[in-house]
């Protein structure tokens, strides 16, 4: 493995990173009604636990409503228990076929909470992109150290990838910028 490959094998593994990350922000409430915020919930389905994206059909109804309509009718009550005892704290409503999901207003002190909890995801994702530098370095020494790179190389591809780093860092930071004013926004 070369050098080049060694920077490209990492650059790609952060990006790997940064997409994990949004889609952590994804799951985390502001308020606003989307449909991903029912990825997590588990409905029984025939003795197995599903997720609920495979027994039932999740849209937006408005901007404080979510819609499930599930695809058997026998699900219905399933369903809406599931969603019931999961632990985003939302009181479904049957109205025959379709679940409604009416999603509460946030206080100003769970908007505070949810935006310590962006942080702490920005944190974690910031550590990861950390640790494959950290694995990146080490390999391009290693190259060194076997005599397939010089050291000339090795302060040249150490540079680059801490160059990578700190692009994928602040866009890590722009995105939890982002997601906190989205939660603080009423």
């Amino acid at each position: 493995m070369s050098i080049a490959d060694t920077k490209k094998n990492a650059e790609a593994k952060m990006d790997q990173s940064i997409a994990a990350f949004k889609n952590q922000l994804v799951k985390i409430r502001t308020g606003r009604a989307n449909a991903a915020l029912l990825d997590t919930v588990q409905v029984e389905y025939y003795g197995s636990m599903v997720p609920l994206s495979q027994v039932a059909n999740v849209s937006v109804l408005d901007a404080r409503t979510l819609s499930v309509q599930p695809w058997e009718k026998n699900m219905g009550a399933k369903v809406e228990k599931a969603i019931r005892e999961s632990d985003l704290g939302l009181n479904p409503a049957s109205m025959g076929d379709l679940i409604r999901v009416p999603l509460p207003a946030m206080s100003e002190e769970r908007r505070r909470e949810m935006t310590k909890i962006v942080r702490n995801e920005g944190e974690a994702a910031k550590v990861a992109v950390r640790n494959l530098r950290r694995d990146a370095n080490e390999a391009v020494k290693k190259m060194v150290k076997d005599k397939l790179a010089s050291e000339d190389d090795q302060k040249r591809a150490e540079a680059d990838i801490q160059k990578v780093t700190d692009k994928h860092i602040a866009e890590i930071d722009a995105l939890v910028t982002a997601k906190e004013q989205e939660i603080m926004a009423v």
